[in-house]
């Protein structure tokens, strides 16, 4: 018998993936593995467990109007009562992982190895008791051993891996940079919780825009594994923009994983005045209409806030808007803290 896994993307941002036979339905599934998706009915009447698919394929049984419109079906809507899987899907679920009696799942795992890429930043590889169902550009709570703290990181690696990669910024000071830097060994034990994030690679449909910012490249490469596994006919433009030539971490990796997708485009920008380098600058000074394909385009960016607020004024100063945005901003929990 065939199983899929089918990804339950709950409005707080917790992912649990579960895996549903191909003969059974989607609510079922869940149930059986202790997650109760909203449900009344059970017979496609109440609508209550309606969700949206935002990837994969699946058949729908019977519905009535008052549940669900033709419309909406034809959108992607389904009622996971009626929704047998026929692939791997990906379900955006109207309600929280605490309404659904479930929460972020805790994995433990084994610290491999700590590479110091650069002054700036750190890769960090370890190997998971189990593997760990995430969707590429998600993150995960990283424990910091001998603190009771973690930190979130977006996986650098591939979905479904025994081992997990994570790029990391070295932030003098930071609890888990002085972890790395300073204590770090091969056989530590952290815990990872997880995972979240509403920044994940939907279906490629269109050209694809990529904005990262420093180790905001993590879940691009998560990415283009996934891209380099399943395949796509739709270009990739991926801006990689950094301070310095030193914090161009993870190059080769990323022109190697490029490669076997074969249609992606890497541009290197530095902001720094005194790296010499065939763009300077910011983002906001390279990406052009063309980049934007006259709107017809995803845009997907990582990097700080800054950065975001600069990239979507620059699509007004261009007179294009893409598709669709989507972004994940992030600062070093540290400033975060010291804010409070």
């Amino acid at each position: 018998m065939t199983t899929y896994n089918v990804a339950l993307n709950f409005e707080d941002g917790v992912t649990r993936v579960i895996q549903c036979d191909e003969d059974e339905k989607v609510t079922d599934a869940a149930f059986r593995q202790k997650i109760n998706l909203p449900m009344d009915c059970r017979d496609g009447v109440c609508g209550t467990c309606k969700c949206f698919a935002e990837k994969g394929e699946y058949e729908l049984e019977f519905y009535m109007d008052e549940s669900m419109s033709d419309e909406e079906a034809e959108e992607g809507y389904v009622l996971t009562c009626q929704m047998t899987p026929e692939s791997d899907c990906v379900l955006r679920v109207p309600a929280s992982s605490a309404v659904c009696k479930t929460a972020p799942e805790a994995v433990e795992a084994e610290v491999l190895g700590v590479d110091n890429l650069s002054e700036t930043s750190f890769g960090l590889r370890v190997k998971l008791a189990k593997p760990i169902g995430f969707l590429p550009g998600q993150y995960v709570n990283v424990t910091v051993p001998g603190t009771g703290k973690h930190r979130s990181y977006s996986f650098s690696s591939a979905p479904g891996a025994v081992e997990a990669t994570f790029l990391i910024r070295n932030l003098p000071g930071g609890v888990m940079s002085s972890y790395l830097g300073e204590q770090a060994k091969a056989g530590d034990s952290v815990t990872l919780t997880g995972p979240m994030g509403a920044f994940y690679l939907r279906p490629i449909e269109r050209a694809q825009l990529w904005l990262a910012g420093g180790t905001g490249l993590a879940p691009f490469l998560s990415m283009l594994e996934q891209v380099a596994e399943q395949g796509s006919d739709q270009a990739i433009t991926l801006y990689y923009a950094v301070t310095r030539a030193a914090d161009l971490v993870e190059l080769e990796r990323l022109k190697t994983v490029a490669t076997k997708v074969g249609n992606v485009t890497v541009i290197t920008i530095l902001a720094a005045e005194d790296d010499a380098h065939e763009r300077k600058g910011f983002v906001t000074d390279h990406v052009t209409v063309e980049d934007l394909n006259d709107g017809d385009c995803d845009v997907y960016l990582c990097g700080p806030p800054p950065m975001v607020d600069a990239v979507r004024d620059h699509f007004g100063k261009v007179g294009v808007e893409p598709a669709n945005f989507y972004f994940e901003k992030f600062n070093p929990t540290e400033v975060e803290e010291e804010a409070t």
